[in-house]
């Protein structure tokens, strides 16, 4: 197995994200129970699942909920998607398939680390930041500059974790074509397509705009089910389909079966799923628009173009580290300060955290950080 350093993000969440009293700074939506999710299935998949036999499942996953993915696309059927436990085996999978010794990739900062350290320990890479100073912007000319010849592969997020910043779906495509044209596979970080907050920001996905394009999709962000652990890889290229089964079958061999059929319920009944979460988040964000126009001295505040999660500054002279090792340690709010999102590859903001706006009732965590605020004066 590749040597891998700590993830950063899981170390900071096995200490804190279940003795925190409040959880701000989750990168899902609020989730349903099982009874929730049932109660939207039809009679076939209720019983499918109630009679489901407990046995092994296929490689690339149930034939019929690779269905149901691939009517998300205008371009792929159900042969394109491949289903694995979660998005990090995919994304881990597909970087161990595209890219090896002597390789090169471009990878988009900041990020979900695995999206640059996973490549890292594979291949040289090269960041190519999003500017805080302009909205977040993606300059495509740097992503140009940044290719080799022996570039394999382009790594983008959008909605983008932790900043919520969503590019133009023009310079998406742009970016795609760019891609194409020297011949390198577009891997396309899609958790959190369906949350942006005006429906005219949704960009194409990957997979349908190039045949070389690998779209990385779950059930945990945009759904809210986290607990099913099903993710997919969508890409027309059917070689690189079967390389990326065959090496599944080194870690999981294939998904529960179980939670292939609720996933399977839950992307049936995803345009109700997505018009939820999208409206909590709606709901949610004056709270807190409202905590941080009352804060305005000690933060620079913008809610995200899409998804559940943004990045403020800090501007407190203790710097972010410790104030939100005191918040936590004194407040019981937990967030995630900017360490947690350094990269090896390019600068990074040191003064920013993230905070998650998609969870239920975030006015108690709130108002626990507005006390600690306003003591603190």
């Amino acid at each position: 197995m590749t040597r891998l350093p700590d993830f950063r993000l899981e170390t900071y969440f096995s200490r804190w994200e279940f003795t925190a009293r409040h959880h701000l700074t989750a990168s899902d939506v609020q989730t349903m129970t099982l009874g929730e999710l049932l109660a939207l299935a039809d009679d076939e998949d209720r019983d499918a699942f109630e009679n489901l036999p407990l046995g092994y499942t296929e490689t690339f996953g149930d034939p019929a909920l690779r269905e149901v993915i691939a009517q998300m696309y205008e371009c792929a059927g159900a042969d394109d998607v491949i289903c694995f436990a979660g998005a990090e085996e995919a994304l881990y999978l597909a970087m161990n398939v595209l890219l090896g010794a002597g390789d090169h990739a471009v990878v988009v900062t900041p990020n979900y680390q695995a999206a640059e350290t996973v490549p890292m320990a594979l291949c040289e890479v090269t960041g190519v930041a999003l500017d805080p100073d302009r909205d977040w912007a993606l300059d495509l000319d740097e992503v140009a500059a940044a290719i080799r010849p022996n570039t394999r592969v382009v790594s983008v997020n959008f909605p983008n974790n932790p900043t919520g910043k969503v590019i133009d779906s023009d310079d998406f495509a742009a970016l795609a074509r760019l891609c194409d044209e020297r011949d390198i596979h577009l891997f396309s970080d899609e958790v959190y397509r369906g949350l942006e907050h005006d429906p005219a920001r949704i960009l194409p996905q990957a997979a349908d705009l190039s045949e070389r394009a690998l779209s990385l999709n779950v059930t945990s962000k945009a759904l809210g089910l986290p607990g099913l652990r099903i993710g997919w890889i969508t890409c027309r290229d059917r070689e690189l389909r079967s390389r990326l089964e065959r090496a599944k079958h080194y870690t999981t061999i294939c998904n529960s079966a179980p939670s292939e059929v609720l996933a399977r319920i839950a992307l049936k009944a995803r345009a109700t799923l997505l018009d939820r979460n999208r409206g909590r988040i709606a709901f949610n964000l004056p709270a807190f628009e409202a905590f941080f126009a009352e804060f305005a001295d000690d933060f620079e505040w913008r809610a995200p173009d899409g998804g559940c999660v943004a990045y403020p500054r800090y501007l407190g002279a203790e710097g972010v580290e410790e104030f939100c090792t005191r918040l936590v340690e004194e407040a019981g709010v937990l967030l995630l300060p900017a360490s947690i999102y350094h990269s090896e590859l390019t600068a990074t903001p040191a003064d920013r955290f993230r905070i998650g706006i998609g969870r239920r009732n975030p006015e108690e965590g709130l108002a626990a950080f507005a006390s600690w605020m306003r003591a603190r004066r």
